[in-house]
């Protein structure tokens, strides 16, 4: 069962990786560990993801004051576990532990023009393009209250 445990110095060494062709698209373990703590003054949380007891990738988001929403900036599966639905499951409880914190009600997250499985991803999870781009990253937006009822953000598991 997939879920998310806060990355702590007991878990943040893991080796997870993204495909080559993939790089150009995703942070890396490194890179999502140092967003996190430049954005600590913006109440960052950063997760490992775990299938059971295997970590299967990793995700972060943090507040942006200016836009009044969450950012989800930071989201990867591990190649080894493509392809099996973790990454929709996993952004949906990310997705619920935003609802239930309820500063915001509504997320941005930018994708890389060019990365297909980003965008049918978070199109799946109900984002829609702001109309926005910030170079060659392509903004999207969810709504909490109206777009994420219709894909079970709205009830919490326990």
């Amino acid at each position: 069962m997939i879920h998310l445990e806060t990355v702590t110095p007991e878990n943040w060494r893991l080796g997870l990786t993204v495909r080559d062709d993939q790089r150009r698209f995703v942070s890396d373990r490194a890179s999502i560990l140092a967003r996190a703590y430049a954005y600590r003054e913006n109440r960052s949380r950063a997760y490992v993801i775990y299938n059971d007891d295997l970590p299967v990738g990793m995700a972060m988001y943090h507040d942006l004051d200016d836009w009044k929403a969450y950012d989800f900036s930071q989201f990867f599966i591990d190649q080894r576990y493509q392809g099996k639905g973790y990454g929709y499951e996993a952004a949906t409880q990310i997705l619920r532990r935003m609802k239930e914190d309820g500063r915001y009600d509504r997320v941005i997250l930018c994708y890389i023009d060019g990365d297909d499985a980003a965008r049918n991803l978070y199109e799946k999870l109900g984002f829609r393009p702001t109309g926005e781009a910030d170079g060659d990253e392509i903004i999207m937006e969810l709504k909490l209250g109206t777009e994420g009822e219709k894909h079970g953000i709205d009830h919490c598991e326990q």
